[in-house]
C-alpha cells in the first residue's frame, strides 16, 4: 500500500467519524420535530371544540343583543312619551297652578300685613291708654 491509499483510508475514516458526529444532532433534531408535530396536532384537535364553543357563545351573545335592542327601543319610546306627557301636564296644569300659588301668596301677604298693622295699632292704642292713666 502506498501513501495515496493510506491517505484515502484516513480521509474515509475521518468522513465516517464526521458523519457519525453529525448524525447524533440530526437524530435529536428529528425527535424534536416529531414532538413539535405531535404538539401541533394535539393543539389543533383541542382547538376545534374550543372554536365551536366560542361560535356558540357568540351566537348566544348576538341573540341577547337583539333582545336588548328591542328593549332599548321600547325604553326610548317610553321616554319620549313620558317627556311629551310631562310637557302637556306642565302646560295644562302647571301654568294655572303657578297663578293660583301667586294669588294665594298675595292674599296671605295682604292678610299678614293687615294683621301686623292691626297689632301695631292695638299696641299704640294700649300705649296711649297707659299714658292717659298715668297723666290725669
Amino acid at each position: 500500500m502506498h501513501a495515496g491509499g493510506i491517505a484515502a483510508l484516513i480521509a474515509a475514516g475521518a468522513f465516517v467519524l464526521l458523519v457519525l458526529l453529525l448524525a447524533i444532532p440530526l437524530l435529536k433534531l428529528g425527535r424534536t420535530l416529531d414532538e413539535a408535530t405531535l404538539a401541533i396536532r394535539k393543539t389543533h384537535e383541542g382547538a376545534t371544540p374550543l372554536l365551536t364553543s366560542a361560535q356558540t357563545t357568540v351566537a348566544n351573545v348576538n341573540t341577547q343583543l337583539e333582545q336588548m335592542e328591542g328593549i332599548t327601543h321600547g325604553v326610548s319610546s317610553i321616554t319620549s312619551n313620558a317627556a311629551a306627557l310631562t310637557a302637556i301636564v306642565t302646560s295644562t296644569i302647571g301654568t294655572p297652578l303657578i297663578k293660583v300659588a301667586a294669588f294665594s301668596y298675595g292674599v296671605r301677604s295682604s292678610v299678614r300685613k293687615r294683621q301686623d298693622s292691626q297689632a301695631i295699632a292695638a299696641a299704640r292704642a294700649d300705649r296711649r291708654a297707659g299714658r292717659r292713666r298715668r297723666n290725669p
